[in-house]
């Protein structure tokens, strides 16, 4: 197979050409997704996958462009017959911006796997992302595969509590509802603005949206669109808004209700909320188990581990999901850490190494990383080859550093886990216990 990442259209061989899509692409990248995306011995399309990509290809999303899937066709049947695209975000790290680059829509035809068509598409969407400047690229999807592409998982992917319909909390007798849920507004997005940026604080790793993308999110997606969620504010008795929450628009495949996103804003106690907000959505799934005649099975809190909401209601929501994981990227590790150079200085300076001077040697084995420190300050962040004579403070196989990097791991952790993960000294071992500290995250996987 040719390469040719630096300019699409693009002859890959055997009458496969790889493209750009266009506006009129719409309908048969969404017919080729209801196919292939999810589970394989489908009999029907998948709608959700079929209105996803009609909007994401419908010109008015935020972020999002006409151009922005890549196609594969065969040009002797004028199939599609592989595709993939790039969604542009913003994630934050302890406060500090970044863009992301997002692959999504991932899918081949069966009969045209194993031919290398996918990895054509991630070197075109690798070079789009460093073209945007962005220093991160992320993904969701299957164990191991996109490990082939150079990416680590490294962040937590939902995960959370689930309640069971015996489990959660019913009004006393003579108790009243201290808290509505009703639908969001678009007078309510300022609001809902400023209490996601509130709600980020609490994160290693959040995504950063604006009205723009929240105006996207909550008004702007079609009714069966997989990625839409039911908006809703929370207000007192008396309709003062204190939080928000996004929860599926139907059960999943468990006969649950997921409810992905919840935050109250500065101030609100979320163990009252929590046993009005469990009500609401039982009633919810109620609603939506009659109309589609399935059986309720419960509410999942898919918040991920660390969500205030999840220590409110343990009893409520008594089983514990185990978090997935994302898949991360970091092509350039130095402009990365000099991107979060502030984050990482304001943790030696309130650490015992504050004001620490020196250097800290990274090795990944096949190449490293060396950082300098004076007087606190990360003054040099640059790429650096290890060599036997010189084998650095401390090791980490592959891509594991990324999972320190992004507080998704300790280094206790990472050591028990690879044997080949090692640290020279307690002075390379605080500083790395310092500037690298486990921490929750929590991005939404789908947009």
């Amino acid at each position: 197979m040719s390469s040719c990442v630096a300019m699409l259209p693009c002859d890959l061989g055997d009458g496969l050409v790889m493209r750009r899509s266009t506006a009129a692409d719409a309908p048969a990248i969404a017919e080729f997704n209801s196919w292939v995306q999810g589970d394989p011995a489908k009999t029907q399309p998948a709608e959700g996958e079929v209105w996803w990509a009609l909007d994401l290809l419908r010109g008015d999303h935020p972020t999002f462009h006409e151009d922005d899937f890549i196609i594969v066709e065969d040009t002797a049947t004028g199939r599609i017959v592989s595709v993939t695209n790039l969604i542009d975000q913003v994630w934050s790290y302890s406060g500090i911006e970044f863009g992301v680059g997002r692959p999504e829509s991932v899918g081949t035809l069966p009969e045209y796997r194993h031919r290398g068509l996918i990895r054509a598409q991630f070197a075109v969407l690798h070079r789009w992302s460093a073209e945007r400047g962005q220093l991160v690229q992320g993904i969701t999807g299957i164990p191991y595969y996109y490990r082939q592409f150079g990416y680590e998982m490294a962040l937590d992917l939902v995960g959370g509590r689930i309640g069971y319909p015996q489990t959660i909390p019913a009004l006393k007798p003579g108790e009243v509802e201290a808290y509505r849920f009703r639908p969001v507004a678009e007078a309510d997005l300022p609001f809902i603005v400023a209490v996601d940026a509130h709600a980020a604080q609490r994160w290693l790793v959040a995504c950063v949206r604006d009205a723009a993308l929240w105006r996207y999110e909550v008004f702007g997606k079609s009714e069966k669109n997989l990625t839409r969620l039911e908006w809703r504010i929370i207000e007192t008795s008396a309709g003062e808004p204190i939080g928000y929450l996004g929860h599926g628009f139907r059960l999943d495949g468990d006969g649950l209700l997921p409810m992905p996103v919840c935050e109250l804003k500065a101030g609100a106690s979320w163990l009252a909320v929590a046993p009005g907000l469990l009500r609401y959505l039982k009633a919810a799934g109620e609603g939506y188990a009659a109309q589609a005649g399935q059986p309720f099975a419960g509410v999942y809190a898919a918040l991920g581990p660390g969500h205030p909401l999840l220590a409110a209601v343990r009893t409520g929501l008594p089983k514990v999901a185990r978090p997935y994981a994302w898949y991360l990227r970091v092509p350039d590790l130095p402009a990365f850490l000099r991107r979060i150079a502030a984050v990482l200085e304001a943790r030696l300076a309130h650490s015992i190494a504050a004001g620490h001077s020196g250097e800290l040697k990274l090795s990944f084995y096949r190449h490293g990383v060396r950082l300098l420190f004076d007087a606190g300050r990360l003054t040099s962040v640059e790429a650096w080859q290890p060599r036997p004579e010189d084998a650095g403070a401390a090791a980490f196989p592959g891509l594991t550093f990324l999972q320190l990097l992004f507080g998704y791991r300790t280094l206790d952790e990472l050591q028990a886990a690879f044997s080949d993960c090692w640290v020279e000294g307690d002075e390379a071992r605080v500083l790395l216990e310092v500037l690298f500290p486990k921490q929750p995250s929590a991005v939404w996987p789908v947009s």
